[in-house]
């Protein structure tokens, strides 16, 4: 790897400053024709981009979780560059990233938008999964269309030059931040990206060529010592970062003895705006019903994915199971829950310094279970005993699986409140119910999904589907603040471009294909609840992930039907 100098990240700067200037003066379509480009050299690299960020993870070839690098790499890039042509086109005709999505009431005096499937190709794809996003109460609908756009509603204003501060665990997060970066912001960016993606680096270069050549964006590699060169340049007006809330508050306040001082008379070194989403513990709340062997098995495989997925190294990673000490199931399910976390397919611990927090979740828990040869913790404890695991987001294979007290709505309340109380940081939470509870809820639930104070909550899904649907907004929820950090600063993905966020919310199916085809898999609403996708593709149990995943891929990239058929018969095997 070439060195990286003071000399060439100021050569950067001073390339982007040119960018900076020329970026307003590109209308609107000929944005749009932009991304005719990068989906195209997207679409070049998708195969390299995630070879190159499997192996670097090490799963080799013939490893049965390569899959996930096509679904958080390639797939994520590409369904995200599409969601912004359209917007773009949208709006160089006159029209609103609006038109033709439908709005309702949500509780609290909000609005919401729901802005997935948007399509019919999400609709084959994404079977039975829907997403919407919730407005900040008492924002008008007037006002929701109006502001719709954000930068792009005033494209010849210069937005200056952003960092990223890329993460270093999922590949394509540092593609998505540049482009929100460009087009929330009209900002032209400087990407450093976390050595852990130094390999994947040359993939970047070619799959963003588009914006590279003009000058609009800049990659750079280097540590610490280089991201805090690029934060403390004057010709940077904004930063950004996806990482741990330590890193942001080394950034902004410092470090040593005077770090505190400075936080507590807010006294910022950072002398410029920053955003960042940080992570945090996300809950997993199961509210008991009366579930089916199936039901059982298949949701156990579910909460398995949400903690294994990448290795558990996630910000989105479910980290701590909430169930009802009174639920009759609660042994059963807990017994498909170890069989799962055992089972699952044995990959390496791979996030640097994700060791460390395996040992330290078993120095806080010694009498916790091990798995898979001891790279996997499962943690049982009671409220008393979970203020390590509800406050520490391991980052590693560790699972946490806590009781409350109470049945229906009450176990719910109860649950809502804990998560929103105990549990560090506020990016996501998943709520597992079966459509017969929820229908005997009614509005209660909805209600309670209102109290829970998370910027994507999942219902019967995993926030990872939030993250991956790029016309959701992602982030934690308002109100932090650079002193009280929680998960972060502002949102990122939204690529309908709205104002006045609030939240996410995402549904899926409690039962895939073909039990989704039961009476018992009733709506809330009276409505099936209903699903042609059977074991998801992302989840670590699919038998046929990998190959499912790069068709998914390779359909978003040339909408090929026929080459599309064998993909959904293997889906059917997964």
């Amino acid at each position: 790897m070439p060195e990286v100098t003071v000399a060439a990240v100021d050569e950067a700067l001073t390339q982007l400053e040119t960018g900076s200037r020329s970026w307003p003066h590109l209308t609107l379509d000929q944005r749009a024709r932009l991304f005719d480009r990068l989906h195209a050299t997207t679409a070049a690299v998708a195969a390299e981009w995630a070879d190159v960020a499997a192996t670097s993870k090490g799963l080799e070839p013939g490893h049965p979780l390569r899959g996930e690098e096509w679904l958080s790499g390639p797939y994520a890039a590409v369904v995200a560059i599409d969601a912004y042509r359209s917007t773009l086109r949208a709006l160089a005709r006159g029209g609103s990233p609006l038109d033709g999505v439908r709005t309702d009431a949500a509780p609290g005096d909000r609005l919401r938008a729901h802005v997935f499937p948007a399509s019919a190709v999400d609709g084959l794809i994404l079977s039975g999964y829907t997403g919407e996003v919730w407005f900040r109460p008492g924002v008008s609908l007037e006002d929701i269309r109006r502001d719709a756009g954000l930068g792009q509603l005033t494209p010849t204003e210069p937005g200056g030059i952003g960092l990223v501060l890329g993460a270093g665990n999922v590949t394509s997060i540092p593609v998505l931040d540049v482009l929100y970066e460009l087009l929330a912001h009209n900002r032209v960016v400087v990407l450093k990206v976390n050595p852990t993606q130094d390999a994947v680096v040359p993939v970047f270069e070619r799959a963003l060529a588009p914006l590279i050549e003009p000058g609009f964006l800049r990659i750079v590699r280097g540590g610490g010592d280089v991201g805090a060169h690029l934060a403390s340049h004057p010709a940077i007006g904004h930063v950004h970062i996806t990482g741990a809330a330590p890193t942001f508050d080394t950034i902004v306040w410092g470090s040593g003895a005077q770090a505190a001082r400075r936080k507590r008379e807010n006294r910022p070194l950072l002398k410029k705006p920053i955003t960042a989403e940080l992570g945090g513990v996300s809950p997993i709340i199961i509210v008991p019903g009366e579930w089916s062997d199936a039901d059982l098995r298949f949701q156990a495989e579910h909460v398995v994915t949400m903690r294994l997925y990448n290795s558990g190294h996630n910000c989105i990673a479910g980290q701590v199971v909430i169930l009802s000490s009174d639920w009759p199931q609660r042994t059963a399910f807990l017994a498909e829950v170890r069989r799962a976390f055992e089972a699952a397919p044995r990959r390496s611990v791979w996030y640097p310094r994700s060791d460390e927090k395996l040992a330290a979740a078993a120095s806080d828990y010694p009498d916790a279970e091990r798995c898979a040869d001891g790279t996997r913790l499962l943690v049982e404890t009671g409220p008393d005993g979970a203020r390590a695991i509800e406050s520490t987001e391991y980052f590693a294979p560790v699972l946490g699986v806590m009781s409350l007290p109470g049945n229906g709505q009450e176990f719910l309340d109860r649950a809502v409140e804990h998560a929103n109380d105990a549990l560090a940081g506020t990016l996501g939470a998943n709520v597992l119910i079966d459509p017969e509870t929820q229908a005997a809820l009614g509005e209660g639930f909805e209600r309670a999904m209102e109290r829970l104070r998370y910027g994507t909550i999942s219902i019967n899904s995993w926030t990872a589907f939030g993250f991956l649907t790029p016309t959701l907004a992602w982030g934690g929820y308002p109100g932090a603040t650079a002193q009280d950090v929680q998960s972060g600063i502002g949102i990122v993905h939204n690529a309908l471009l709205l104002d006045h966020v609030e939240r996410s919310v995402t549904r899926g199916p409690f039962r895939p294909f073909p039990r989704s085809l039961s009476p018992r898999a009733l709506g809330a609403s009276g409505g099936r609840a209903f699903s042609v996708l059977p074991k998801p593709p992302w989840f670590v149990t699919s038998r046929t992930g990998t190959e499912v995943s790069a068709g998914f891929t390779r359909f978003r990239i040339d909408g090929n039907y026929a080459a599309f058929a064998p993909v959904l018969l293997k889906a059917f095997r997964a």
